[in-house]
């Protein structure tokens, strides 16, 4: 008896591991994360000398711009913000490998980030990629990343997988570059201009941003893999930079979080970045959510966090002269 249930479940469970991890995929929704991530994996092994890395949730490539970044530092960078539901350790894990010491990775993580729990973070998106495609990353992670993504699927992602590959085969287009824009070669987003997001001016009239309370902040599962992040990369010889997303002028976040987001990075070994009200917009120089900024307040954005970033490089390029 106990045989004949147990065979079963264990060629049903042959069978789901087969399907979601060799067979069935999903080439537009998760298609698209893997490709960024991809693509700035690849221009971070292929520079040449000290790089800047931005690592981020969405707001990363919509708010600031390597391509405007680049010439004012004189460094390589790559714009590696993905989306908030991608995990941290996912994102540190795959990037630790290309650092180098001289390196400067930026992190204006969104409050969502640090506040994370780890249930999140094991069933995010980044749980189905690497169950189908980067099962060499998942095994270096806790047991606990494992299991999420190995139950990352269900009738839902069955469907969804089914439909995605069938309009690619198709020859469907993607419309999504022609809705919100695209990334250029640095990874920043691009095309976002204040006349594609003007459909969303009545929204970002009316919509707040969720600030994060200050006491849950220090005890985020985000916040302790970035700590741990900050305090590699100072082992390292790398410099880790701590930042806010560019935010509504007339909601910021609140003096405490501020304060303990700070503590994040400087009580780890890193360094803070926090241009205050100059880093604060009216509502229409953003795009489509409080974390997006248009186009081009995205540019004006990227020239104030270089100059900003210039001010903590100068002594150590003074000193190499």
């Amino acid at each position: 008896m106990a045989r004949r249930i147990l065979w079963p479940c264990l060629a049903s469970l042959l069978l789901y591991a087969v399907l979601f991890g060799v067979v069935l995929d999903r080439p537009l929704s998760l298609g698209m994360f893997r490709h960024q991530i991809e693509s700035g994996l690849a221009r971070g092994a292929t520079a040449d000398g000290p790089k800047l890395v931005i690592i981020a949730g969405s707001n990363g490539p919509y708010s600031h711009r390597c391509e405007t970044m680049e010439p004012l530092l004189g460094l390589q960078c790559v714009n590696a913000g993905i989306a908030v539901g991608i995990g941290l350790d996912y994102l540190f894990a795959r990037w630790r490998p290309l650092l180098r010491p001289g390196d400067i990775v930026y992190l204006p993580l969104e409050e969502a980030q640090y506040t994370r729990t780890r249930a999140a973070a094991a069933s995010g998106p980044d749980a189905a990629i690497m169950f189908r495609h980067d099962r060499e990353t998942l095994a270096k992670l806790p047991p606990d990343r494992w299991a999420g993504a190995v139950f990352a699927f269900g009738p839902r992602g069955l469907a969804m997988s089914l439909i995605e590959t069938a309009l690619v085969r198709a020859g469907f287009v993607d419309p999504r570059a022609a809705g919100v824009g695209s990334r250029n070669a640095w990874g920043d987003h691009v095309g976002h201009g204040a006349g594609l997001g003007r459909v969303n001016t009545a929204h970002l009239a009316i919509v707040m941003p969720r600030h994060h309370d200050a006491v849950r902040i220090p005890a985020g599962d985000g916040t302790a893999e970035v700590g741990a992040f900050v305090r590699w990369a100072a082992r390292h010889g790398i410099l880790a930079v701590g930042g806010l997303p560019a935010g509504f002028a007339d909601s910021p976040v609140p003096d405490a979080a501020r304060a303990a987001i700070r503590a994040v990075f400087i009580e780890n070994g890193g360094r803070f970045i926090d241009p205050g009200d100059r880093a604060r917009y009216p509502r229409s120089a953003f795009f489509d959510t409080p974390d997006h900024l248009n186009e081009p307040a995205q540019i004006a954005h990227s020239r104030l966090i270089a100059a900003e970033l210039a001010v903590i490089l100068a002594p150590a390029r003074a000193a190499s002269r």
